[in-house]
């Protein structure tokens, strides 16, 4: 069921959601350009107690983050040419030192993504001040 947030209520479920998402979870949020991924989790990290801004790791793979339990691994896979290229992201290290592994566009990383803890879809929705939040 896709539910229709502002961006005030996505940044405010995203914060709850990290508040509440158990050690060693991993997230996957998928998505068209603009659907609003980025916001979603920049939320979930300020949830996870990141006090910095959580920027997109569009260019640089991958963004590591101080949480309130621990490091917060923020991955953009948009940028990743074939599925082969992910397993370069040491994601054995990342699951074991993470408290927290938040992806963006995890379909590109294909077999190589771990098994997420929870998956998330955006949608553009008509109304441009709106998104759509799906769990999967």
């Amino acid at each position: 069921m896709i539910r229709e947030l502002t961006r005030p209520e996505l940044e405010a479920e995203g914060e709850s959601l990290g508040r509440s998402l158990p050690p060693g979870s991993l997230l996957a949020c998928e998505g068209d350009l603009g659907a609003g991924k980025t916001t979603f989790i920049q939320a979930i990290a300020r949830g996870l107690g990141v006090t910095g801004h959580a920027t997109s790791p569009t260019y640089a793979l991958v963004h590591r983050y101080r949480g309130r339990r621990g490091p917060v691994f923020h991955l953009d896979c948009y940028r990743l040419r074939t599925p082969e290229e992910a397993r370069d992201l040491d994601w054995e290290r990342l699951v074991s030192e993470g408290d927290s592994i938040l992806v963006e566009w995890p379909e590109q990383a294909g077999a190589w993504l771990p098994a997420p803890s929870r998956r998330y879809r955006l949608h553009h929705l008509v109304d441009a001040g709106r998104r759509g939040l799906e769990e999967l």
